[in-house]
């Protein structure tokens, strides 16, 4: 009677390859975390900028603060980078990342 299934140690060799590419592909996931992390942070900065320009069109140059574009719709939640930076508007209406 021939019985079909993998034996002991072709399971092995299967958990071998799987965590040899485990230990490849982890390491440069964690190198580049800051760097994903960054980008993020930017595209979040540009995306605020982008509001408080249509804030401004639509509101006679008025410079935005985040509560009021939070409150009228122009975003949807406070806008924070990685790490709990929070992202500021200058009074002439630069948004940036606010410093520790």
């Amino acid at each position: 009677m021939k019985k079909n299934g993998f034996t002991l140690i072709e399971m092995l060799v299967v958990m071998l390859v799987i965590t040899v590419l485990l230990l490849i592909t982890i390491p440069n996931v964690l190198k580049h975390n800051s760097a994903i992390h960054s980008k993020g942070c930017d595209a979040l900065v540009k995306t605020v900028q982008a509001q408080v320009q249509v804030y401004k069109i639509e509101n006679q140059d008025r410079t935005p603060t985040i509560d009021q574009l939070k409150t009228e719709g122009y975003l949807k939640e406070d806008p924070t980078c990685a790490g709990g930076k929070s992202i500021v508007i200058s009074t002439d209406g630069e948004v940036q990342v606010a410093q520790p």
